[in-house]
């Protein structure tokens, strides 16, 4: 797994790396199916879970216009402003320069350190960040918003990736956890202005595409906000990586720069952000889910659930989560199914579509085909096709002793 980390990594160009996480697909896939799909300058590429922006920055290096629709807040700022990109030449340093000094000159006459409040902290995992980074972090955040720059969204993404990758303590795979090794001082002011000469370095080499639309939407792909009506039957291609059916709690990847950024103030808005995620694991099931509905007919997809549920009873396994995990099954691809049908209006007649995902054994080891358990979905809606199931790469299953896929399932829509 290291050497695929490392591979990506290397493969990833600047503007991708600005805040991203490793293990999503890399910058060269868009770029196989932008060719494969015969794209060009007058086609609109769609990525409804579209993460941090990996396909639309990429579209947009490529004078191709795009759209994008991210449920969770901190990573929908992200790739948004990662696709904002100002013409003319920047100047990102001269009100960087100042935030700095503010920021350093605080820092140093500071006899308290600051914290989060008690609600802020009950949101993250306990010491995801030491106390004196904490603090300089909260400085340094302060600092930016007190400039009123016209680059603030930029200074806080810079932050807000040095706080996960270089101020905090978590460790990351494949679920997100705290280090032993703590960071308790950190040069915070120094590393943030790293990271904005290097923004405008990079922005300032793609200026060429400035205008180009990358339109980036924060909203649940099964609910596609009414006001996109104007993109009806324009998306001539959608390239993506939805979430995978497994254990893993993707709120709780971006937690802790999601708090000191201020988009998640306290449990009741950590709540709605997860609901408006597809249901792939059993901590973001409520009582009033129906997703199953759109998938009950599918006799592999119920099939695979009562499995699930006989490996629970047959290991004698009753905790809530266990309980839940036949129910996530049919959840999720009841998900992608009413994403599905919910993206029809918005496909042009022929419209081609790559979806990344990967095969999972996190229930009981039983294997989930997510590839061709999704093509079978799509199916059933009427108007899709499986073209076919191209293998990206394997990923080893420590628990199974066993490779999984990570496939690119390839639809063709003929709805009309």
């Amino acid at each position: 797994m290291g050497n695929i980390e490392n591979r990506l990594r290397q493969e990833d160009s600047s503007i991708h790396d600005w805040y991203r996480f490793v293990l999503s697909f890399p910058p060269h896939l868009v770029q196989q199916y932008l060719e494969d799909f015969g794209v060009n300058n007058s086609s609109l590429i769609l990525d409804p879970f579209c993460g941090t922006g990996t396909t639309n920055v990429e579209c947009k290096k490529n004078g191709i216009p795009s759209w994008g629709i991210e449920a969770s807040p901190i990573t929908h700022f992200a790739s948004k402003t990662k696709c904002t990109w100002l013409t003319g030449k920047y100047n990102l340093l001269e009100d960087a320069e100042r935030i700095a000094e503010k920021a350093t000159n605080v820092i140093q006459s500071t006899t308290e350190l600051r914290t989060l409040s008690d609600i802020q902290l009950s949101l993250i995992l306990k010491n995801s960040i030491s106390d004196r980074p904490l603090s300089d972090t909260l400085i340094l955040r302060d600092a930016i918003l007190s400039e009123n720059s016209v680059y603030e969204d930029y200074y806080l993404l810079a932050l807000a990736k040095h706080i996960v990758f270089s101020y905090s303590n978590l460790k990351f795979g494949p679920e997100v956890g705290v280090s032993r090794k703590k960071k308790e001082c950190v040069d915070t002011v120094s590393i943030w202005f790293a990271e904005v000469e290097k923004m405008q370095d990079d922005l300032n080499a793609n200026e060429k595409n400035a205008l180009v639309s990358s339109d980036i939407t924060w909203g649940d792909s099964r609910n596609i906000p009414i006001s996109k009506a104007n993109y009806y039957g324009k998306v001539d291609c959608v390239i993506t990586s939805p979430p995978y059916p497994n254990e893993k709690d993707y709120s709780r990847t971006t937690r802790l720069e999601s708090v000191i950024l201020g988009f998640l103030k306290n449990k009741e808005d950590l709540r709605r952000v997860k609901q408006g995620f597809i249901r792939s694991n059993s901590k973001n099931v409520y009582r009033s889910d129906n997703d199953a509905q759109y998938v009950r007919d599918i006799a592999s997809i119920t099939e695979l659930s009562k499995q699930i549920e006989q490996r629970r009873i047959e290991l004698a396994k009753t905790s809530g989560f266990e309980k839940l995990y036949a129910s996530v099954v049919m959840l999720y691809f009841g998900g992608m199914a009413k994403h599905l049908l919910e993206l029809k209006p918005f496909l042009k007649d022929g419209a081609s579509l790559a979806y990344v995902v990967g095969d999972q054994a996190s229930y009981f080891q039983i294997p989930i085909r997510t590839s061709l358990l999704l093509g079978e979905v799509a199916e059933s809606l009427g108007g899709y096709s499986v073209e076919r199931i191209d293998t990206f790469r394997k990923r080893f299953a420590t628990a199974t002793e066993t490779w999984l896929n990570e496939d690119v399932l390839v639809l063709r829509y003929r709805g009309k």
